[in-house]
């Protein structure tokens, strides 16, 4: 990516058709699509070709992005969250009619709460807060909330009480559905389950966090999440998938559906340290071969494999950190440098940050 910050981008957020950039200094940087005001700039609703600097949150630290369908969430190092773009069903969670903010504003129900994880999904967002509260807001219409309701908008972030008392390591969302992880290693799932994304063994949503016991013994430590699917990565770098398989993002061989995790076992021997979806593909990165694999929908490139189409089976991202055995036996130590920092993946657009040396993030490993 030709960009003079390019190599200051510490981590990547995509929406369906926007991206977010994070500098390691905490700025923040958007383009694609601003219909809804989603690129935080005030200009104009024109589409941002070259990433732009937001220049509302020049003076916050931003630790983390966030991106639903057409919304956008940034974390600052104080624990306050911003949010801007569409509204439509209350998922800026700023409690106005408006449908839509064009400039990032602080979210103040939680404003007196340090928040240290965000998450999103298409329409929805969950904040866990450094005292272990979990907050929703946003489209609930499958109970993805996780409140015990189901309703169309919640424009203000509620507590999801029914994990009161449960410290929270992590949380994740997908299109329509959400999980947390506890600090013991139970996962909860909840929302939208029409293809058994929740990993239930059933089809029934459900709008109160639910314990997946099937993968208790698992040791999940890190959960990523397209439209109706999820992957669930374990402590002994194993890969399990459930929900839609119909683009063959589930990496299980077929295009079937499954209601219950599963291993991919094309993944078999290989320890992941990281998982990344878009909305239909899924990626997996194998330090000790230096290789991304990718599966699911490659329709518009996505799976950066160099051909259109679906594919069932984790076939290998092609990019300048690959080399062949013949390649890698005949070139100089120099060029051989090239280590994958971390992948970023979401709507149908992927991105990976690099480094000269060895180190690549670890995403088993909790900050």
């Amino acid at each position: 990516m030709e960009w003079s910050h390019a190599e200051d981008v510490a981590q990547a957020a995509c929406g369906t058709t926007h991206t977010l950039f994070l500098t390691k200094e905490g700025k923040m940087y958007a383009c694609g699509n601003n219909d809804h005001g989603q690129l935080g700039h005030d200009n104009d609703t024109l589409p941002n070709k070259r990433p732009q600097l937001l220049t509302s949150l020049e003076n916050y630290i931003i630790t983390h992005v966030s991106c639903g369908t057409a919304h956008s969430v940034a974390l600052t190092n104080w624990g306050q969250v911003f949010s801007w773009g569409s509204n439509a069903v209350g998922q800026l969670g700023h409690d106005t009619e408006n449908g839509r903010q064009p400039i990032p504003r602080m979210i103040k129900a939680i404003g007196a709460k340090h928040v240290v994880q965000i998450a999103s999904g298409q329409y929805h967002c969950l904040a866990l807060t450094n005292s272990g509260e979990l907050y929703g807001w946003g489209s609930n219409s499958y109970g993805q909330l996780g409140i015990g309701t189901t309703n169309e908008k919640v424009p203000i972030p509620t507590l999801v009480q029914s994990l009161a008392g449960v410290p929270i390591a992590f949380i994740a969302c997908g299109g329509n559905h959400s999980f947390a992880v506890s600090k013991s290693g139970a996962i909860f799932g909840w929302g939208k389950n029409t293809f058994g994304q929740l990993g239930l063994n059933d089809l029934n949503s459900r709008c109160y966090p639910t314990q997946l016991r099937t993968l208790r013994s698992l040791g999940v430590r890190y959960i990523s999440c397209g439209d109706d699917f999820s992957v669930f990565l374990t402590n002994e770098g194993g890969v399990f998938t459930c929900g839609a398989g119909t683009f063959g993002q589930l990496g299980h061989g077929s295009c079937g559906n499954e209601i219950l995790p599963r291993k991919v076992f094309e993944l078999m021997g290989s320890k992941i340290t990281q998982i990344a979806c878009g909305r239909r593909h899924t990626l997996a990165f194998v330090p000790s071969r230096g290789k991304i694999y990718g599966f699911g929908l490659s329709g518009v490139g996505q799976l950066g494999i160099g051909l259109l189409g679906n594919f069932n089976t984790p076939q290998i991202v092609r990019g300048p950190w690959f080399k062949t055995e013949f390649e890698a036996s005949g070139c100089d130590e120099a060029t051989q440098q090239i280590t994958v920092n971390r992948i970023f993946s979401g709507g149908d657009q992927c991105f990976v940050s690099v480094m000269g040396s060895d180190g690549s993030a670890d995403f088993r490993v909790y900050e």
